[in-house]
């Protein structure tokens, strides 16, 4: 902002929300300028680009055998992901000490050293899995919290009134001489109605990931073979008439309860976005966790506008997640920390 007066929010939102993950998963930090980030960043869209085009022979396994552009481009990016986690992954063998364990990424060998220990287990298939573990780790809360965050962005310049709402809540219950903590959602109520408004209305994970049938099931009167290739259609629960009164309506007074003190728990339960039942998203704790923290701390701190004469366009972009146009934005600082917090 301070070289042109106004920003790409997505662009920086993904860079520290991947820096957060790298730090949980990894052990480290990057500089927001760091090639290697970048590259992580880059190669995460391309997989999310590949992911849209879809892919027929996930259907008709006879297309297998043609020649396919988005099989080779899927196949080359995951290869090149799988092979930035081993790196990371055999750097932490090399360097792991059990009395200091850094991260996910330790607490993980750890455990498989103790199993092998126990069961006698083969060192090369735990590696394996840990390279498997910590990729959907860092798939997981990597792509659906930058695009959670963007998203809430999009709406509060879109409905200013919300924002500011937003900011008398923070300033009454958490204030300004220290950060929001998760301990203050409790108290943040109307915060958190705005977040789960945001996952039902945008419903920016339409579908989830695919899953299959490992027997033959029968489901409210449907057989569904073994071998099935199954998607939960979450926009669909989203935004179902029977469900929500006016769905297409964003309101996030809808998730409050009657005296708009805390959240109605059986209105918020109806929310999907992490999926259903024993398979949904194991990350779901932490990501909700982070959506809160990330733009607590942003909205305690910035307001922000839409540039003059720019029309937002909400109107979503079809992919694994659905993100919005890209967009510049303007903000400015709410107070400034300190000596001179009172000019």
């Amino acid at each position: 902002m301070e070289a042109d007066g106004s920003f790409d929010p997505f662009r920086h939102i993904v860079v520290s929300v991947a820096n957060v993950i790298c730090a949980m998963c990894f052990g480290r930090r990057y500089s927001h300028d760091d090639q290697e980030l970048v590259n992580l960043v880059n190669l995460s869209d391309e997989f999310g680009r590949v992911i849209a085009s879809g892919n027929p022979a996930d259907f008709i396994p006879a297309f297998r055998i043609l020649p396919n552009r988005n099989m080779r481009a899927f196949i080359g990016i995951s290869n090149r992901f799988n092979t930035f986690i081993q790196n990371i992954v055999t750097d932490h063998y090399r360097s792991f000490d059990k009395s200091n364990i850094r991260d996910i990424t330790d607490s993980l060998i750890e455990h498989c050293q103790d199993k092998k220990v126990d069961e006698n287990a083969n060192i090369h298939i735990s590696d394996e899995k840990i390279v498997s573990i910590v990729n959907d780790l860092f798939g997981a809360g990597f792509d659906t919290i930058s695009s959670a965050l963007s998203w809430c962005l999009m709406y509060l310049v879109s409905h200013p009134d919300i924002q500011k709402k937003i900011h008398q809540v923070l300033d009454e219950h958490v204030g300004r001489e220290r950060s929001p903590r998760l301990s203050d959602r409790p108290s943040l109520p109307y915060v958190e109605a705005f977040i789960l408004e945001i996952f039902r209305h945008s419903s920016f994970v339409p579908f989830t990931i695919p899953h299959c049938t490992t027997k033959d099931t029968a489901l409210n009167g449907f057989y569904i073979p073994k071998d099935t290739c199954i998607f939960v259609n979450q926009w669909q629960v989203n935004h179902d008439p029977s469900l929500w009164k006016d769905p297409s309506t964003f309101s996030p007074e809808r998730f409050l309860n009657a005296e708009g003190t805390g959240i109605n728990k059986a209105e918020s339960e109806k929310v999907m976005l992490f999926g259903l039942g024993k398979r949904r998203c194991i990350g779901e704790s932490v990501g909700r966790s982070e959506v809160f923290l990330f733009l607590a701390v942003l909205l305690q701190r910035l307001e922000f506008r839409s540039l003059p004469g720019q029309k937002l366009d909400l109107t979503p972009e079809y992919g694994l997640t659905m993100k919005h146009k890209r967009c510049q934005l303007s903000a400015s600082l709410r107070y400034r920390h300190g000596a001179d917090s009172e000019e």
